[in-house]
């Protein structure tokens, strides 16, 4: 096994004393600024031994697992680039870092991707890798600074995207990293100055300003990731989580195999926006709505809320108002969307832990439920654990039916689980404590059934858009006035139901609804 074997023979012969020489001529610190190989803290014993195998510099490598994943490795789930674990090992057709791993650890792929402990061995090896073809001699390798070129070549993308990667990197470095990993284990990395060499990387050469939104950088897509022009007028914004690091995700836009963009990328530490395709073309991000959508891509994981930092909730507050003003784009929560809104995906970003409230609230406008409390432009599912204002929508919906899912708090807990599979079990439905779109709907529908057609109006227009919506997956505007718009939803639901289709609802569609078809 290349470098391996021999290292760990070395290593292990005087595991604690080699170390102690390690930390001081690796970090510039004193040894205890690092943890002992020996530690019980399997994620720092982890970073200790891989990088005294390796000849890594500890904090460096710390820093790089920071970066790409908080220090998460998500259950071996993988990454929108098909990156695992903490150190975001990837295999896709422009980053091999896998099987790189594999080859030179002799770890299966398997256990790289599930194992911390393997996955961060493995980080190491792939950097040293770099290092050795960069030619970096053991005096340089000592040297924090000297190892920018290879944690740019670690990101595995072209030169901007590259850059912006190193830099993170060396960013964490000099600010240092404070993280508590899985089982409360605290993972530090002591600040320190820094002054990498940067080689051909220089940032004044491969960053570029953005023509569209000043703020942000410009790192083109590649072209075989969006389309040029528009089919479409634009009208929303849809929000997304990137289930990955930034640069990452920028890197991915340039990888032609990829087959998507967004429009703009947003930096968790600091708010920094990249601009990866420009407003006039067609990212593809969100299916039915690339044509008429700016996509806006947010660092981080939906199940982990520590991403989503003040700076980022701010810096893309701005810009979506910026947006907004540029297409004339209304500030309201059918306009300014979640991926997981739009119909045809099968997404769930942002996830439950993004604050909408907060966001409308930044960018100026209406947080989108119509002041009632139960209209959404789109109707998302709720089971155990979700929590928000469609979680409460739910609450209030099922009360009124008399049914008792407790306060209704915006917390999808055992009550709301209860009173809801007791709903589903009354309407025929699967009882599975989940509110999907069969429940949504027949939830929304519930109450009175008089006939109405177009020129009708009142709250049970109201209640037949909202259950119309969750229905159909695609927003019916929830005004109480029965016009053509409403009257057309009818008939799609009527014709996808094999029902009369008539365009007026009567008891044969309410009924439909009402048992959540």
């Amino acid at each position: 096994m290349p470098l391996r074997t021999a290292a760990r023979t070395r290593a292990r012969a005087c595991a604690v004393a080699a170390f102690t020489a390690t930390a001081l001529l690796t970090t510039g610190h004193p040894a205890t600024a690092a943890p002992r190989a020996d530690t019980a803290d399997p994620v720092n014993r982890a970073f200790a031994e891989a990088s005294q195998e390796y000849g890594v510099p500890r904090d460096l490598l710390a820093a790089v697992g920071y970066g790409e994943s908080r220090l998460n490795g998500h259950g071996g789930e993988p990454s929108q680039a098909n990156g695992y674990g903490v150190m975001h090992l990837a295999s896709n057709p422009a980053n091999r870092s896998l099987e790189k791993a594999a080859e030179l650890t002799g770890e299966s792929a398997a256990r790289l991707r599930r194992d911390t402990t393997a996955n961060i061995l493995g980080g190491a090896a792939v950097l040293r890798d770099h290092a050795d073809a960069l030619g970096l001699d053991a005096a340089e390798r000592r040297d924090v600074n000297a190892w920018y070129p290879a944690v740019a070549r670690y990101s595995a993308a072209e030169e901007p995207a590259a850059a912006l990667y190193a830099d993170a990197v060396f960013t964490f470095l000099a600010e240092g990293v404070s993280a508590t990993v899985a089982g409360g284990e605290e993972v530090l990395v002591p600040s320190r100055p820094v002054d990498p060499d940067k080689d051909a990387l220089s940032a004044a050469d491969v960053y570029a300003q953005s023509e569209d939104y000043p703020s942000a950088r410009w790192v083109p897509a590649d072209s075989e990731n969006f389309a040029v022009n528009r089919t479409a007028t634009v009208d929303k914004v849809v929000v997304h989580v990137t289930q990955g690091s930034y640069a990452g995700s920028i890197s991915w836009f340039q990888n032609p195999a990829s087959q998507v963009s967004a429009h703009y990328v947003i930096r968790s530490s600091d708010g920094e926006v990249t601009q990866t395709v420009r407003d006039k073309d067609t990212a593809w991000h969100a299916r039915s709505a690339n044509a008429s959508s700016v996509g806006i891509e947010h660092e981080g994981w939906v199940d982990e809320p520590a991403w989503f930092t003040d700076a980022m909730y701010r810096s893309s507050a701005a810009l979506t108002s910026h947006l907004s003003a540029k297409f004339g784009i209304p500030k309201d929560r059918a306009h300014i969307v979640g991926h997981s809104e739009v119909p045809g995906n099968d997404h769930t970003d942002p996830g439950p832990n993004w604050d909408w409230n907060y966001y409308l609230e930044l960018i100026g406008g209406d947080p989108g439920t119509g002041g009632d409390g139960l209209t959404f432009p789109l109707y998302t599912t709720q089971q155990s654990g979700s929590s928000g204002p469609q979680v409460t929508a739910v609450q209030k919906l099922l009360t009124e039916q008399k049914y008792q899912p407790g306060t209704a708090d915006g917390r999808f807990g055992p009550t709301t689980k209860s009173a809801v599979e007791a709903f589903q079990r009354a309407r025929a439905l699967g009882a599975d404590g989940t509110v999907g779109p069969k429940t949504w709907t027949a939830l929304l529908s519930a109450g009175t059934t008089p006939l109405l057609k177009q020129g009708s109006s009142g709250d049970a227009v109201k209640r037949l858009q909202r259950s119309l919506t969750a229905a159909l997956g695609t927003t019916v505007g929830v005004d109480g006035s029965f016009g053509p718009t409403t009257q057309t939803a009818v008939r799609t639901y009527q014709t996808t139901r094999e029902l009369g289709v008539d365009g007026q609802v009567g008891p044969a569609t309410w009924k439909a609804l009402q048992s959540g078809r």
